[in-house]
This record gives C-alpha cells, structure tokens and sequence, in this order.
C-alpha cells in the first residue's frame, strides 16, 4: 500500500471542517492525514507528488448523464427545440445505437469527465433494442478499464407512443424484461461497499415514458436489492401538463402515490416545484441533480436549489446528456450552477464555496456515497488537482475562487482510489486521438 504526500498546493479546498494548507497525505486508497503548514508526514512516504501552483478538491461528482448523447452533439435536427420536440428528434437517430457506438460512446463521455476532475460518474442508459440489450455490461467494462467509479442506472421505457408515451414503440420494451434485466445487472454488478467503482441503480426513464405499474415495481426490487432509484422529473411545465392529462396528477403527487418520495431517491432536474412541494421533497429526504446547462440549452427553467437544499433535500450537479449541454465538462458544470443559481438566489447566498459543495459532497450524498466527496482523513483518496499557470488565472488573488470566476476546464492530475488515472492532462492508458477518431465514425454512421 504506497503512500503518498501532496506537497505544497497552492491551495486545498477539502469540502470538510479540516485544512490542508500542508499537502495531504494518501495511504493506499484513503487519504491518512490533513497537513498544516510546514508540516510533514508523520511516517516515511514512496512518492511525493509536487502540487506547487495547483489548486486539490475533491474528485468531482456527476449526478446525471446520458453517454451515448455524445454521439448526436448539435445535431441540427434537435437544435433551438424544448425537451419534448428534442426527444422527438432525437428518438429515430438513437433507435439505431449498436453496442459499438454504446462502447466508444461511454469511453468518450468518461475521458472528457475524467479530465474535468470527474471520479464518480452516474449514467441514465434507458434506451434499450435488441441491438444493445447488452449496454450497461459494456459500460462496466468500459468504467473498469478507464479506473473511475460509476453508478449505472438501468433506465427503462415501456409506454410508447401507441399508448400514450413519448417514446417510438421500437425502443421500449416489456415490463417483464425490464424487471428481469434489472435483478441481473444488480446480481452481476452491484457493489455496496463503501470503496465499490461500480454501482447500479434504477431508472424508469421519465413518467411519460413508463407505466405505473412498473414504476411501483421497480421501487419494491430496488429496495428488496437495497440500491438507489432515479427518473426525470419536473423538468419542464409540459411534464406537469402531460401527468395532469395522463394521470390526473402533478408530478410529485403521481410519485408519491408509487412510493417514489423517499430517501433512496434522486430525480434528475427538479425544476417546477410550488413550495409545499420544495417542503414535502425535503421532508423525504429526496435528493435532486441539478443540470444547469441543459437546463439552459433546453429552456427549460432553473431548479429552486438553494430551496430545496435548505428545506431537506440533497443537491447535487450533473451535466446531462451531451446532445442538450453538449459537452460533458465536469468543473465547466460547476461554473454554470454557480453563475446561474445566483441569478435565481442572489450573489451573496451563492458563494463558489457552494458550488463546489454541491459538485462534491452534495454529489456524494445524491448517490448515496458517503466516504467521497471530501478531503479528510479515512475519506477515500478522489481528488483533482487544477494548475493556476495559464493566461486565464493571472492575477488571481483566491485560488479556490479563481477555479469557477475564471474558467478551469482541465484537471492537470486526477487520483481515484489511490490511484493517478490523469496525469500531466494526458489520460492514462488512453490515445486520445485514436478515440475521437473512432468516436466521430460512430457519430457518422448513426446520423447517415
């Protein structure tokens, strides 16, 4: 078990009630010590790792995404289009997804999220044909070859638009297959250990887009399993009207009424909620992902965060699907919540020191992750390091600041578990111009 000192950061910014002003110090795959000034390591160490000019945080936490999206990024079709005509341009380009552009589709989204300081990353795959039944098990093995931790949620849709869905019929599938998909993944995959790399929830996809029965079902496997659940919901006015005239119901009432109102829950957007909703979403404990670029891209509103965080409700950041961001920059997402939670909440409520909470440990309570999302002693050793030596931090007088107020893109190293999975801005192990290449081929044939 190596051990290994962070020494002489420009600054660290831990998430918790202890500093680093020091360096830290990582024993195998936990961090051991918070140093002070001057200070250093109590036992020898095998590696010192020099961070002069860098700016440590936590490793970064992805709440929700789509990986295979990379693969339709401004695609004209979809462009200057609210979520519903979105989808519906979208849904005949993604019904001929195979599993190679599954594969190529996950490495990409990963490496990008990798080197914006992402180490945790969930996926909502819910699109499912004969041609990819085998998706989330390419994902595994993409996630385990990349070093990073993952939650994957196996999504589902079973109302397609012959009964009153969304979706094309081609790409939803049988109650029974889902369910029976669901309990294998969960069988193969699922680890519950606190240091697991991957995880798996479900995710019926959105309620316009599954059934009720399915959607109380898959509540009772995911808690008979003990893993979390997650779906879309209020994302835009379209989605209240649609479970009004569908169900009789707003959104929160319809899930409250499957016993989806719980502490083992995230809802990806959250955005129209009134305020009895706000207070019933934090008496629950339910948490939200906040997704403030697409949001934007979509129009479709910002999510009350600063409400919901106050009222009870977990908050954490995703950057969504890379056709309606399109870009899968984690530290760039962080930015985007910060500059637009303030418009809705305030300069002085919205501090960086917010943000960037909401990116780590708020990220890590969304997913249930208790040992990530900070930097302190027995934490697990996930962690960024962003250099301050380009044009654009020049005369920066707060480091961690400096990190959203001027616009850091890229992780100079990135640790998951102990281990340096970037290093230098290069990805470890991965020839990046090898995977555009394949990816943009991908890209191509999906489109034609």
């Amino acid at each position: 078990m190596a051990r290994t000192w962070i020494r002489n950061p420009a600054a660290v910014w831990t998430g918790s009630d202890v500093s680093a002003p020091g360096g830290l110090v990582i024993d195998g795959d936990r961090i051991d010590a918070c140093l002070e000034m001057g200070a250093e390591p109590a036992e020898p160490v095998d590696h010192i790792f020099d961070a002069t000019d860098q700016v440590v945080l936590p490793g970064l936490v992805n709440c929700h995404h789509h990986f295979y999206q990379t693969l339709t990024r401004a695609f004209p079709e979809a462009l200057n289009q609210p979520l519903f005509p979105w989808r519906k341009a979208l849904y005949p380009v993604w019904a001929g997804l195979d599993l190679e552009a599954v594969e190529v589709s996950t490495e990409l989204a990963l490496a990008e999220l990798m080197l914006s300081g992402c180490t945790l990353a969930s996926d909502h795959h819910y699109l499912f044909t004969d041609k990819i039944a085998d998706a989330i098990d390419v994902q595994v093995s993409v996630a385990e070859r990349l070093g990073v931790r993952v939650t994957l949620t196996r999504g589902s849709m079973s109302l397609g638009e012959s009964d009153g869905g969304l979706p094309p019929d081609q790409v939803v599938q049988s109650p029974e297959a889902i369910l029976s998909e669901s309990e294998r993944l969960i069988a193969d995959y699922h680890d519950a250990s606190e240091a697991a790399m991957v995880q798996i929830a479900l995710a019926p996809c959105s309620p316009f887009s599954v059934t009720p029965v399915l959607m109380r079902e898959r509540a009772a496997l995911a808690r008979h399993h003990g893993v979390r659940l997650n779906t879309h919901h209020a994302e835009t006015e379209d989605e209240n009207a649609f479970c009004l005239e569908q169900f009789g119901q707003r959104p929160l009432d319809y899930l409250e009424s499957l016993d989806w109102l719980a502490d083992d829950v995230w809802l990806a957007h959250g955005i129209h909620f009134d305020r009895s909703e706000i207070e019933r979403l934090g008496r629950a404990a339910t948490a939200i992902s906040h997704c403030p670029s697409s949001n934007m891209v979509l129009a479709s509103g910002i999510c009350p965060a600063l409400d919901l965080e106050d009222a009870g409700s977990p908050i954490g950041l995703g950057v969504d699907g890379s056709a309606s961001n399109d870009a899968s920059n984690m530290i760039g997402e962080v930015r985007q919540a910060f500059l637009l939670q303030r418009l809705r909440s305030g300069a002085e409520a919205i501090t960086h020191d917010v943000a960037l909470r909401w990116a780590t440990s708020g990220g890590a309570a969304v997913l249930g992750r208790g040992a990530l999302g900070q930097l302190a002693p027995g934490h697990l050793a996930d962690l960024g390091c962003y250099r301050l030596d380009a044009l654009r931090f020049s005369g920066a007088a707060d480091p961690g600041a400096a990190l959203l107020l001027c616009g850091a893109h890229q992780v100079s190293d990135l640790m998951v578990g102990g281990e340096w999975r970037v290093q230098g801005s290069e990805l470890v192990g991965t020839d990046l111009e090898a995977l555009r290449a394949r990816h943009t081929a991908a890209s191509k044939r999906l489109s034609a």
